[in-house]
């Protein structure tokens, strides 16, 4: 009997909520279509907080229609519940593959949950891909965590900004 091992690449985006370049959505579409050369099963952890996340989230969403052949899913992970899930549920459906809250954030402090849900997403992360073009706030100390651990960065900043 032949046991066949099922891999799959996980890919965490990882940036700031405001986007001043221009050109980053065809960055991050090209970004995304050089991880769907790795494998055939990818799931993408977006927080969906701000510009970038949609615009990643969209990108996943247009990868899906074009790679039929692959196993694409976008999972939206949330630091803590929220009643928008509840008020615009058809909006969440519509967007997301899956929405997860992960284990262990019940006793965390809102103002906590972000920084804890962002190193749970890295964590179990393979890839992550950034816009991270400042060295302080949420993005850049996820993007300095990811490296620390050692994890495979793409960051989409231009160069003109300070690399976190």
């Amino acid at each position: 009997m032949k046991i066949k091992v099922l891999s799959m690449t996980i890919c965490v985006f990882a940036g700031h909520r405001e986007v001043y370049q221009s050109g980053i959505d065809t960055k991050i579409e090209e970004a995304i279509n050089r991880l769907l050369q790795t494998d055939n099963k990818f799931v993408f952890f977006t927080g969906g907080m701000g510009k970038f996340d949609d615009m990643c989230s969209s990108a996943v969403r247009s990868a899906k229609r074009c790679h039929p052949n692959l196993n694409i899913s976008l999972t939206l992970v949330l630091p803590y519940m929220s009643n928008r899930l509840n008020t615009d549920k058809e909006y969440y459906e519509y967007r997301y593959d899956e929405i997860i809250i992960p284990e262990g954030m019940d006793n965390v402090h809102y103002k906590a949950a972000i920084k804890k849900r962002n190193r749970w997403m890295v964590d179990r992360a393979d890839h992550v891909i950034a816009y991270v073009y400042r060295e302080f706030g949420g993005a850049s100390e996820t993007l300095k965590y990811a490296r620390k651990q050692g994890k495979p960065v793409i960051n989409l900043a231009s160069a003109l900004f300070t690399q976190a």
